[in-house]
């Protein structure tokens, strides 16, 4: 990626401030919000686990809220059979009309592929699925899924390679996330009506408890506040590389590496799914 054009502040950013997180530690940065001792934070603050057994899963958010940001997280998935689980890792705000950018990860049997599942919510609407298979197994070891979330687009990162864009089409009717502030969240929970094969293949408990591990989460943002204003638009753009992700864009190189991971991995695409939108596919899709 490269930077671009001059950034455009909204009028709304007045009650944001800018902060880097770097090195995050999940004491300071997270609280454990469901699943009793099934969520636990190790490691001094460097790692978090979480875990699903028979009776409940589990699950943590960000004490702060974001309007705006570029966010890292290390997973490692669940191993051996996991079908039927899903570890979901995504931003949301709250209320009928959120907005939501997601990463799920969908459980598989033993051997079988795990299957990433993405999507973006605008004023509550979803259906903006787009899934892939990836290159290397992530229940080995941890590997980084990165947000890239700015005034101009979303961008989807597995290990720094871009995946999938969602840019900024207001221009066109579009709705775009960028006025509600959104937490993130993570859960590792059964979804086995759905998750593996559409819910034919069930959840194995004599495989329990499943468990996700969580390390190095890394957040540049505009943390959402009643006070401070770095990111409002009565201030001029910072020229610090630490500010950089506001501007920041695809170039040609990773324009090219989402081509490269859609034609050899993704397994599902809304934009081309001529059965549930017989109209033709979202504007989006073909702008």
């Amino acid at each position: 990626m490269k930077i671009k054009g001059p950034i455009v502040f909204l009028s709304h950013l007045v009650a944001t401030f800018f902060v880097v997180a770097s090195a995050g530690n999940f004491y300071q940065d997270f609280e454990i919000t469901w699943g009793d001792s099934r969520a636990k934070i190790l490691e001094n603050g460097q790692s978090l686990s979480l875990t699903l057994d028979k009776a409940s899963g589990s699950g943590f958010r960000s004490k702060n809220e974001y309007l705006f940001g570029k966010i890292d997280m290390q997973l490692k998935l669940v191993a051996g059979n996991s079908a039927g689980t899903v570890t979901a890792y995504y931003l949301s705000s709250l209320g009928s009309t959120h907005d939501e950018i997601d990463f799920e990860f969908l459980g598989n049997l033993s051997g079988d592929p795990y299957i990433l599942h993405t999507n973006v919510f605008t004023q509550g609407k979803g259906n903006r699925e787009q899934q892939f298979y990836l290159w290397f197994d992530p229940t080995k070891d941890f590997h980084t899924y990165s947000l890239l979330w700015n005034p101009q687009s979303i961008i989807f990162s597995v290990d720094g390679t871009p995946i999938r864009e969602f840019k900024n089409l207001e221009s066109k009717g579009v709705d775009y996330p960028k006025n509600q502030a959104m937490r993130i969240y993570s859960s590792l929970w059964n979804a086995e009506n759905w998750a593996t094969r559409g819910g034919l293949v069930k959840t194995d408990w004599a495989q329990a408890p499943f468990t996700a591990t969580y390390r190095n989460f890394n957040a540049q943002a505009c943390v959402w506040t009643s006070s401070g204003s770095s990111c409002s638009s009565n201030k001029s753009p910072s020229s610090s590389s630490s500010q950089s992700w506001l501007r920041e864009s695809l170039d040609s190189n990773g324009i090219a590496k989402i081509h490269w991971a859609q034609k050899n991995y993704m397994i599902y695409n809304y934009c081309t799914d001529t059965k549930r939108f017989p109209q033709g596919p979202p504007v989006e899709c073909i702008a």
